[in-house]
């Protein structure tokens, strides 16, 4: 999937417009920012894993600190959301979510804390 996205932010909260291309950057750049764990979603919390041993964080515990949209250049159908996610403990991961794929499944407090209408998502410029 050659997905673009562009990164809209630098450490001040200004605008940059340095381009990041794909989605495999991004997650490259959270990781060098220490976003070092790979969430999943699970019907009510985000899972990881620590020693081989399955952990979760439950909406409460933690923030979503940045979003990045990508939709496929050809297919439009072909959307994924990306969130760097950290914990009130100071766990930092990134999530990656196909667009309305699992939101049946979820609970109501999970979909409130992936609704992004209240941030600043980082667009997708393949078109």
């Amino acid at each position: 999937m050659d997905n673009r996205a562009i990164d809209q932010s630098n450490e001040d909260g200004m605008e940059s417009f340095n381009k990041l291309d794909t989605m495999t950057e991004v997650l490259e750049e959270l990781k060098e920012r220490g976003y070092k764990y790979d969430f999943n979603l699970t019907s009510h919390a985000i899972e990881f894993f620590e020693d081989g041993k399955p952990l979760t964080l439950s909406p409460e515990e933690f923030e979503i600190v940045d979003v990045y949209r990508f939709e496929g250049p050809t297919n439009p159908s072909d959307m994924a959301i990306l969130y760097a996610i950290e914990s009130k403990t100071g766990l930092k991961g990134t999530l990656v979510d196909a667009y309305g794929v699992y939101a049946d499944s979820l609970s109501h407090e999970m979909i409130k804390k992936l609704d992004t209408r209240h941030l600043s998502v980082r667009n997708d410029q393949s078109k």
